[in-house]
């Protein structure tokens, strides 16, 4: 598992950075429920998270888009689904962790 400092040093520098993380993190969740869609005897578990994740994670992408997102020092609204699932379930759970973490702390600057 990654702690806090290699999370901080995997922040984005850019807006644009950013955004583009948020958006890997919806192909991977478009791909996870595809991968679950089509084996529902073995995935479809997943089935129960992966799309109120994709809702929350396309949430964040608009905001980005419209200009109306804030860094706050709180997590994200869907951090607690994301930290319930372990690795199996949620490959990707590292991304959204990165994604959190820029989210409370701001952008990568020079330095940090």
């Amino acid at each position: 598992m990654m702690n806090i400092d290699d999370l901080l040093d995997k922040r984005p520098a850019s807006f644009e950075q950013y955004l583009d993380l948020v958006e890997q993190a919806l192909f991977e969740i478009n791909e996870l429920q595809r991968s679950a869609e089509y084996d529902e005897e073995s995935l479809g578990e997943t089935l129960f998270f992966v799309a109120d994740l994709g809702k929350s994670v396309r949430a964040l992408r608009t905001s980005l888009e419209d200009g109306s997102y804030r860094h706050a020092d709180t997590d994200l609204a869907f951090m607690s689904l994301v930290e319930s699932q372990d690795l199996e379930a949620l490959p990707f759970k590292y991304l959204l962790r990165i994604i959190n973490t820029t989210h409370r702390n701001g952008l990568r600057e020079d330095g940090d």
